[in-house]
């Protein structure tokens, strides 16, 4: 093998290994295990933000439920990730990219204690970056120009989302209850506007379809104009999934399904089985219809999905939608330029979401549009805007539940995608409904999440609700207007976030590099240099242990001090979790009744 290096500016280097003799199956390039050194990110990880001592694949995936083993039969593991990402910062301040797309399976001290070792699973040439830094910002804003950002959403954006669904009549309820609440929102979003399908499980879906169900949601432009006019914005719902009208059910209206599938199918633009077929799947037990794919190695297939999805926007005037999925292409399907199905595998996300901002942008180019997606890869920040972590269980594991949702934050951050949100409280329903505790400590996250967004999850009829008892309204309502109180600051974050990477929501390494307590901590963050959050996490907590960094730190619920370089054990009822302002008091969040409901909205 040879290898070249090459430095690319007074920033990033570069280093390539090209085999000379026979081909093989993977290269290994190790990196040496220092006594101090860290491993923080890989994408979107869940367990933790430094990964060191650790061994996992990256490729793009589903995250996977019951992966702690609480569910029979668990699906997926520790790594499962819809956004991974060979890259990582070490906390002294430098990091490295593996340029591929190729499935890389790391090994950080775990087998070797000495090397970590990344192999990239494929004979061909291997191409690395080394980000300088000199710090763990400087290595985010290097790796943005190396791969792109996101561009931050409309300002309407930083304001509540609600979820609602089950037709007009559903949904002009849960507008009037909140009104009549006065809990202030700016965007519902009606996941279900294609029609609902009934699961073998007993579950609710969503038809995967890019047009309303008229049966629900009769005269839908009309519908949404009607909100438009109440000050609302309207989202939807869209996937990648393709579906085959054969497999659909009398009862689902095969014929709904034919124009997509059918001109898709004739014009070449969806991928193939080992025998020339069109490859449609069951992706999972419990959605009964079959699905074909995109084949993006086609340029033509990201024109034609983003006209389908414009004629969404331009015939239905909706505000943006939920851009789900985009990890599920075959590792053995056919691509038409001959591409590896793995490679596709891994950019899918990429074209996914570009196809959907290419219409979002076309038919709004003003910018007045919003998009989350879940699936990701090296290269979707430069087509991405908002994404969303995925489909948490309503539970408190912690490999599946609410304490998954910090460390997933703080990973996307160091990844440069400052633009994150999760659903209030969980969407899988496995281990069964969420209950008050759970949706009341999972609002109080949301709403210091730069997009505080609500989901009715799996369960809908059993799940916990904003509305379900007066305590869980009051509660409710209270973090809808401290969101509120934080917009200035997630707006002035996020314009810096767009020029430089900087996450709004950092982890404390980023803010204190030299406190090497602050480097393994993945259950804190900061919004920006100087508010502290630590989210409760944990049934029937009453109190938590939060580390405090240097300064002088002020709770923002009470105006007393807390003096930092330690660790404390601070009282956190529901209603008061732990935030603290460092150097100064934050009497506006204490404050958040002097809001009134037109300021917020």
């Amino acid at each position: 093998a040879t290898l070249t290096a090459s430095v690319l500016n007074d920033q990033v280097s570069e280093f390539r290994v090209e085999l000379v003799g026979p081909p093989a199956d993977s290269i290994a390039v190790g990196v040496r295990c220092d006594a101090d050194g860290t491993f923080h990110g890989f994408g979107e990880q869940y367990n933790a933000t430094n990964q060191r001592g650790e061994a996992f694949q990256l490729l793009v995936n589903e995250q996977g439920n019951g992966r702690d083993g609480s569910l029979a039969p668990s699906v997926g593991n520790e790594h499962t990730t819809y956004f991974p990402m060979p890259y990582y910062v070490d906390a002294r301040g430098f990091g490295a990219l593996f340029d591929t797309a190729r499935r890389v399976d790391v090994d950080l001290c775990l087998s070797d204690e000495e090397v970590a070792w990344f192999e990239v699973v494929s004979g061909a040439p291997v191409q690395w970056r080394v980000f300088h830094g000199p710090t763990a910002l400087d290595v985010i804003r290097q790796l943005g120009d190396l791969v792109g950002r996101p561009t931050q959403p409309p300002s309407w954006a930083y304001r509540l989302w609600m979820a609602a669904q089950g037709g007009w009549a559903n949904v002009l309820g849960e507008v009037s209850g909140l009104e009549d609440a006065s809990i202030p929102v700016s965007a519902f979003w009606v996941q279900d506007w294609g029609g609902i399908r009934i699961n073998p499980d007993g579950g609710f879906g969503v038809q995967y379809i890019w047009e309303p169900d008229e049966v629900l949601y009769p005269d839908f432009a009309g519908g949404v104009a009607d909100l438009h006019e109440a000050g609302y914005k309207f989202l939807t719902y869209a996937n990648p999934f393709i579906v085959d009208p054969a497999t659909v059910s009398e009862e689902d209206e095969p014929p709904r399904f034919a124009p997509r599938f059918d001109s898709m199918d004739e014009m070449g633009l969806l991928v193939k089985n080992q025998m020339g077929e069109t490859y449609v799947d069951f992706v999972a037990p419990n959605i009964p219809q079959g699905n074909a794919h995109p084949d993006f190695s086609n340029p033509e297939t990201v024109e034609f999905i983003s006209e389908l999805l414009r004629e969404v926007v331009d015939t239905y005037d909706v505000d943006g939608w939920m851009a789900d999925f985009g990890e599920w292409i075959p590792v053995d399907s056919v691509h038409g330029d001959g591409s590896d199905a793995i490679e596709r595998r891994n950019t899918f996300p990429i074209d996914w979401q570009l196809a959907n901002r290419t219409a979002l942008e076309g038919a709004r180019p003003d910018g007045d549009w919003v998009m989350f997606a879940r699936s990701g890869f090296t290269g979707v920040q430069e087509v991405a805007q908002i994404h969303w972590l995925g489909d948490q269980d309503t539970n408190w594991t912690v490999l599946d539940g609410l304490p998954t949702v910090v460390p997933a934050m703080l990973n996307l951050g160091l990844a440069g995608q400052p633009f994150v949100t999760h659903d209030i409280a969980g969407f899988g329903r496995g281990t069964g409904p969420s209950d008050r505790e759970l949706f009341q400590r999972w609002t109080e996250l949301g709403a210091f999440t730069p997009i505080m967004r609500t989901h009715d999850g799996a369960d809908k009829v059993n799940n916990w609700r904003w509305n379900a008892d007066e305590e869980t309204t009051n509660h409710f309502r209270k973090f809808a207007y401290v969101h509120c109180a934080l917009m200035d600051d997630f707006m002035r974050l996020a314009s810096e976030a767009e020029q430089t990477g900087a996450p709004i929501l950092r982890h404390l390494m980023l803010v204190f590099p030299n406190d090497r307590e602050t480097w393994d901590i993945s259950d804190q963050f900061l919004i920006g240099d100087s508010l502290l959050v630590a989210p409760v996490t944990e049934e029937g907590a009453t109190s938590r242990s939060v580390y405090f960094p240097a300064g002088t730190w002020y709770d923002v619920w009470t105006g007393e001090t807390v003096q930092g370089g330690q660790r404390s054990t601070v009282g956190a009822p529901i209603g008061s979790p732990p935030v603290y302002s460092l150097d100064q008091d934050r009497e506006d969040l204490r404050n958040w009744e002097s809001l009134t409901y037109g300021d917020c909205r």
